[in-house]
């Protein structure tokens, strides 16, 4: 007779490179660790920015109890495909060497009951799932939307990629205007193009996915990708993911004496660095809005080789006449802590997903500026839930100088106060699904009973 193993499920994480991939499953390690789950975080080691580094430093000195696992890459051998991003590479080099986890993987104790794993590391990871008898599931670090259309890529390459001027029909979304679409991904020889189709043909052998979003925010996109005709595994829509770092200080003085809702908050990423002269104009745009401002200034992709100060590229004339006005830093700062606090009342976005997530979570109206990636798909949803303004002619990053009148126009816009009730629905309705009863909540309950429900003979 069966009977069922109720010890802790042992669970295993595996991300890629880059913060946006790393927060989110440091979030879940944290959700899965406060629920009963014994966690280890595998880490590609080493890391390509310093703020991969320090965040995981930081992790694990909060959370003692979750155990790191340090990974080792082969050196990088490029491939075929186009490949020059860093955080790519980085990619590139991880799905490389997965093969070399599994005599580690195999002698961890407890035995492992799960793997969760990055989503471009599917088709390299899932035959060492396998092997070892061990459920793979995995995290999208995107939008339910983009995903969508993830899902989509094979059959549109089937098809042969759209013109630039044209809209795709991806199913039970509509028509998403190509030029949302970033570039790579409609080039069959750039490796992010070709990760994706790879990553997506071997979804069949994910036993779930879980995406850090929420029904009610995205529910046309959640709802076609769990059709019976959508081809995906089980979608578990448990977002807004937690934070891990509740009660933490922030370190900016400054946005304590501010009024409620009275400052803008400018970050694109961290791994996203506007032109110096389009970092001007936006500089020029902030003060002519005349509204206060907190600007996270960033000059490189890779933060290690960010050597650029403040007055290099702004010019000391600049911050002595915003001094009253703004406070422009560098370097990592806490997106999180800061959209949380009171003074805080519109974000200037990249619209990566992370920053989107936590908008919703915390209320907070956005600008939406995309630069690359998914991030105009991702401002779509922005939009389409009224969390935010976005202006559909600024082009990719890079692709146009926007002027700081437009600039200066679209940040009074938002912080007269338009979105703010909008951006408070989109909170109050991300609380009730992290709440005991709400639907993200059940569904990571679900999860970890899942885990748990192993049968012995």
């Amino acid at each position: 007779m069966a009977t069922t193993d109720v010890t802790a499920p042992h669970v295993a994480l595996f991300p890629c490179a880059g913060m946006g991939h790393l927060l989110p499953f440091l979030r879940v390690a944290a959700m899965l660790a406060s629920r009963g789950c014994t966690v280890t975080i595998i880490t590609a080691q080493p890391t390509v920015s310093a703020a991969e580094s320090d965040q995981l430093s930081s992790f694990f000195a909060i959370h003692p109890q979750i155990n790191r696992l340090e990974f080792r890459l082969l050196p990088y051998k490029k491939s075929k495909f186009t490949n020059e991003d860093p955080f790519f590479i980085q990619i590139e080099s991880i799905v490389n060497s997965v093969h070399l986890l599994h005599p580690i993987l195999s002698s961890l104790l407890p035995s492992l009951s799960a793997i969760v794993a990055d989503f471009p590391v599917i088709s390299s990871i899932s035959q060492l799932a396998i092997d070892l008898s061990i459920s793979l599931y995995i995290v999208i670090t995107t939008s339910a939307r983009f995903f969508s259309l993830m899902a989509y890529l094979p059959r549109l390459a089937h098809d042969n990629y759209p013109k630039r001027n044209d809209c795709i029909e991806v199913p039970g979304l509509g028509p998403i205007p190509v030029s949302n679409i970033p570039p790579p991904m409609l080039n069959p020889n750039h490796f992010f193009s070709e990760n994706i189709r790879s990553n997506v043909l071997s979804l069949n052998k994910v036993k779930g996915i879980l995406i850090n979003t929420f029904n009610w925010f995205e529910s046309e996109a959640i709802q076609a990708l769990s059709s019976s005709s959508s081809g995906v595994a089980p979608l578990l829509p448990v977002g807004p993911f937690e934070s891990f770092e509740i009660g933490k200080a922030h370190n900016l003085p400054w946005l304590d004496e501010q009024t409620p809702e009275s400052v803008i908050f400018i970050s694109f990423g961290s791994r996203t660095a506007l032109s110096k002269d389009q970092i001007r104009e936006l500089g020029t745009g902030l003060e002519k809005s005349g509204c206060k401002f907190l600007w996270v200034l960033k000059t490189s992709k890779v933060d290690k080789d960010d050597k650029d100060d403040r007055d290099e590229i702004l010019g000391e004339s600049f911050l002595e006449r915003t001094k009253e006005q703004g406070l422009v830093v560098k370097g990592w700062v806490n997106q999180e802590q800061i959209l949380a606090h009171p003074a805080i009342g519109g974000f200037v976005s990249h619209c990566g997903w992370n920053s989107v997530i936590e908008a919703a979570r915390l209320g907070v109206p956005i600008l939406a500026w995309p630069q690359h990636g998914d991030q105009k798909v991702n401002a779509e949803v922005v939009e389409k839930a009224g969390l935010g303004l976005l202006v559909g002619d600024w082009g990719w990053g890079g692709e146009k100088l926007v002027d700081k009148n437009e600039i200066a126009d679209k940040i009074k816009e938002l912080m007269l106060g338009k979105n703010t009730t909008r951006a408070k629905e989109v909170k109050e309705k991300a609380r009730h699904a992290r709440e005991i009863n709400g639907t993200s909540e059940g569904l990571l309950r679900g999860l970890i009973d899942s885990f748990q429900s192993k049968e012995i003979n």
